[in-house]
């Protein structure tokens, strides 16, 4: 091989590697962007943000095969109005509800078209389209779970509440603004 091919070779390659580098670079932004909490919790379990990465990207692929849907107006009202009542029970029986609050949570991902598996595969599910609230999602089961037990006290199940009402809310009002835009 002449000196020039050499050369030429090796730029090629440079070039080549510089590109899959700002690639990656690319690609980890993006997703740290979008799953924020979540992306630093996975690159913390997995030890490395490239099993992270590659985790995230298998969940959007895996999410883009079910058909997750919209509510209907009458779905989102009959979901609306148990999720009234569920909150009005915390004061009479906050055990009650916090295992009523986690039931209906599953209602509304099973309407949605969530596939109901484990706990940890419905909570990947909906980190692709709710990264914001998964780890909510996370926490409150994780007191759910305590509760029973008997291990949580009043303000943990507060707490879930809390944590519950804010993937709920997510999960419903996503819909509630998707159907307004119809309606205009």
């Amino acid at each position: 091989m002449s000196t020039g091919t050499v050369i030429v070779l090796i730029v090629v390659i440079a070039v080549a590697v510089a590109a899959f580098m700002y690639m990656q670079t690319v690609r980890s932004k993006k997703l740290r962007s979008k799953y924020g909490p979540e992306y630093d919790r996975l690159a913390k379990d997995f030890g490395s943000t490239r099993r992270a990465e590659s985790d995230l990207e298998r969940r959007e692929k895996r999410l883009e095969k079910i058909h997750i849907r919209g509510l209907t107006n009458e779905e989102q009202a009959k979901f609306s109005a148990a999720w009234t009542k569920v909150q009005a029970s915390f004061v009479d029986d906050p055990a009650a509800a916090v295992g009523d609050a986690d039931a209906l949570v599953g209602e509304l991902m099973k309407a949605r078209g969530y596939p109901m598996g484990d706990f940890e595969q419905r909570a990947a599910d909906v980190s692709v389209d709710h990264p914001a609230v998964v780890q909510n999602y996370r926490a409150a089961h994780a007191i759910a779970e305590r509760r029973e037990r008997g291990k949580a006290n009043t303000e943990d199940l507060r707490t879930a509440m809390v944590h519950f009402r804010a993937l709920f809310e997510d999960l419903l009002e996503q819909r509630i603004a998707a159907h307004q835009e119809v309606r205009r």
